[in-house]
């Protein structure tokens, strides 16, 4: 897709999926419609049927079948079939940076030239995991041995946010399949299509039906119904730390069943005077909380700096904010999507606004804008927020930046640490010792240093957070070992003699 075709994509002309993708078929919508609109205009791009405790069920039978075919495949030929799918998302990443685009924050530029190539390159990675997952032996003595297997929980429920459709999907489910579980996936009802179309690539790609499987439907009905399956042996969930009480209640309601949450945050960045080049620094800054309109769960949202480069930095970070061009996901000139909904750009807005009331200083943006029907809200950067104040406390998931200053280096780290998130931080400064200090002393998951954000060679090393943003590693070899059980097998050959004597006699 060249820049021109961008430029010109008529979001009408976006062909969607239909109904429910179960057992390697498209199955009919069922249930009461609900509509899917376009964030950029508001307009309604089509619809999906609700999936209730039939079409979930349904989708779980599949799954089962598919995972005893799947399983029953040689390790190699799992991560072959999963090359080939990755093969096919190369072949279509028009289609699906199109699919994910039209309903979605997503820039379709941003879509094809990131998004969707790392959608490829997660199902390569974890395809190369399928034949290289080993148990142990453990001590034991001569006359024993002691194995340790590991094994899939059969089917995962995938429950994923809109933010982000197609590659936090993938993020879950390439992994989980790699361990030769199969999966039903709920997608967001806000953004179903590029994770069906994906489904259906998986199909071409030869996947064993119902390895991988697609509902729709809201939180409270479908997702609700996914939890709580008793064929659903493992549930892994991105999202609202809020929703994320409301699904570890139903697994333990369903029986018991493990869970893993990657949730919100408040992330810090930490910003010494020694940090050098302060342009540099203001772009990472920037482009930390407004990447995607700052509808990430890992977003830059708090920046704490030296009072002594503060307003400068402020300055530069105000300056680049103030040159984001919104627009329409399908434009090629936009740099500010909109934000996914009106209840959420209202949301966004009533945290401005209250923590301006709290005595915070609005340096920029603050003023929410309607482009051709979209939901659009500025860069906007809150100054001398305290820790009593609504943009410390929540999660405002919008391009809202919230300043706090320190005065002695002692107090960064205090600063830093948010007391309920914990999911990523950053540290700007050419002091090695006080970048290992940092790193260790940053209550979060993932720590960069000198940077913002992850990057595609990044999916080595594991992420997720602490408190409640979440438990559960994703990504690397953790990402995997989150969807395998281990079993410990006790062999005793001295016990076994003398079974084979007594049976002689």
């Amino acid at each position: 897709m060249t820049t021109s075709s961008l430029a010109t994509l008529v979001p009408d002309t976006v062909a969607v999926p239909r109904g429910h993708w179960i057992g390697g078929r498209s199955v009919a919508e069922g249930g009461p419609p609900l509509a899917v609109l376009r964030p950029s205009d508001g307009r309604p791009h089509g619809e999906v049927g609700e999936a209730g405790d039939a079409v979930v069920g349904a989708a779980v039978a599949a799954a089962q079948r598919g995972q005893a075919a799947w399983a029953a495949l040689r390790p190699r030929q799992r991560g072959d079939l999963m090359r080939r799918w990755a093969d096919l998302v190369d072949r279509d990443r028009e289609r699906l940076a199109r699919l994910e685009a039209v309903v979605s924050s997503r820039a379709v530029h941003e879509a094809l030239a990131t998004d969707v190539p790392a959608v490829a390159e997660w199902l390569r990675f974890y395809g190369e995991y399928a034949d290289k997952l080993e148990g142990t032996v453990t001590a034991s003595g001569d006359d024993r041995l002691s194995l340790v297997l590991r094994e899939p929980y059969g089917v995962v429920g995938v429950i994923t946010p809109w933010n982000f459709p197609l590659f936090l999907a993938t993020w879950k489910l390439a992994p989980a399949i790699a361990a030769g579980n199969a999966v039903v996936v709920k997608a967001s009802e806000l953004t179903p299509w590029s994770v069906h179309a994906l489904a259906e690539l998986a199909a071409e790609a030869g996947l064993p039906e119902g390895v991988i499987n697609v509902v729709h439907g809201t939180g409270p009905v479908t997702g609700r119904a996914l939890v709580r399956h008793p064929g659903v042996g493992y549930v892994t969930f991105t999202g609202s730390t809020a929703t994320s009480a409301r699904i570890m209640a139903d697994a333990a309601a369903a029986g018991i069943k493990p869970v893993a949450l990657e949730l919100g945050g408040k992330s810090a960045t930490l910003v010494h005077a020694d940090c050098g080049d302060l342009d540099a620094v203001a772009d990472h800054v920037t482009w930390g909380i407004t990447r995607n309109a700052g509808q990430l769960c890992y977003a830059g949202s708090r920046l704490v700096v030296d009072e002594r480069i503060a307003d400068e930095l402020v300055d530069k970070v105000a300056t680049r904010m103030r040159a984001l061009v919104p627009g329409p996901t399908w434009s090629a000139a936009t740099t500010l999507p909109p934000i996914i909904s009106e209840r959420q750009w209202q949301r966004i807005d009533t945290l401005v606004r209250r923590t301006v009331e709290e005595g915070a200083r609005l340096q920029c943006g603050g003023t929410p804008q309607r482009l051709d029907g979209g939901c659009f809200y500025p860069g906007t950067i809150l100054d001398h927020v305290d820790t009593g104040m609504t943009g410390f406390r929540e999660e405002i998931f919008g391009p809202v930046l919230c300043v706090q200053r320190f005065t002695d280096p002692a107090q960064a780290l205090s600063l830093a640490n948010h007391p309920v998130y914990g999911l990523s931080a950053a540290v700007f400064t050419r002091d090695v010792s006080r970048a290992l200090e940092a790193a260790r002393g940053l209550k979060a998951g993932t720590v960069w240093v000198n940077r913002w954000g992850r990057t595609p060679e990044m999916m080595t090393s594991p992420f997720g957070g602490y408190g409640q943003s979440g438990f559960g590693k994703e990504s690397g070899r953790a990402g995997i070992d989150n969807f395998l059980r281990s079993k410990s097998v006790w062999i005793d050959f001295a016990a076994a003699a003398e079974l084979s004597q007594g049976g002689r006699r």
